[in-house]
């Protein structure tokens, strides 16, 4: 059912945030995207953003009379307070800690207050976020219990009272395929399968039948997985 709210969805150029976008512009009024320049290692990741926008866009009229301003944020400082394998060329491996070296220490944390003062000044009263604990590598800020805090903390210190969505939060990646014919239909698919982005090493390469990307990193194994999955259904 279309709610009359007004929705920010944190769209990176991926497959969830594109599957987040297509669910937001499914349930709220008017709708408008954010991104983020960390100096991420697959920054072709911000390259495709606007492209996507504009075939999101051309999939639905009504999707494209809907959906507002986009806007791109720099947040390079992580990339220099940061020693990750996605904000420097370094091999992919786990710490000793128990999380992979692809964790970036309070990105979303960041993320999601910086989309809440992007959200303030706009008049927008939700935020849309691709978070998930179920096909994950571990992140501790891509957790519900991270996300109801950090909704909590940001209302207490902003005198709001945002709303932060995580429709995938609980689905696996064959799941966030099905939403997304659900939502879109093969078209969907489809573009989510040959124009978004989610490897992280940033490489585009040759067109799987998953999507573009380096076949072997975390993001690429459960993107391809989820997508097997998906189709064997």
């Amino acid at each position: 059912m279309m709610q009359s709210s007004r929705a920010l969805v944190l769209f990176s150029g991926g497959q969830d945030s594109t599957t987040c976008l297509a669910w937001a512009l499914a349930h709220y009024a008017h709708v408008e995207t954010i991104g983020f320049d960390y100096g991420q290692r697959h920054a072709i990741e911000l390259a495709v953003r606007p492209g996507l926008l504009q075939k999101m866009r051309a999939l639905s009229a009504d999707w494209s009379s809907r959906l507002g301003e986009d806007h791109m944020i720099d947040l390079s400082l992580l990339s220099r307070i940061s020693d990750t394998a996605l904000t420097s060329d370094v091999e992919i491996a786990m710490q000793e800690n128990g999380l992979p070296n692809t964790f970036v220490p309070g990105r979303n944390l960041l993320f999601m207050t910086v989309a809440a003062t992007v959200a303030y000044r706009r008049g927008l009263d939700v935020l849309v976020g691709g978070m998930c604990e179920t096909d994950f590598s571990g992140y501790p800020d891509c957790r519900d219990d991270t996300m109801k805090a950090l909704q909590v903390a940001l209302n207490l210190g902003m005198g709001t009272r945002l709303k932060i969505d995580t429709p995938l939060m609980w689905i696996d990646k064959a799941a966030t395929w099905r939403l997304a014919e659900e939502l879109g239909g093969p078209a969907l698919v489809d573009l989510i399968r040959t124009d978004t982005h989610t490897c992280y090493l940033g490489e585009r390469g040759a067109l799987h039948d998953w999507g573009h990307g380096c076949g072997t990193c975390p993001a690429c194994e459960l993107r391809a997985r989820g997508y097997r999955q998906f189709r064997q259904e």
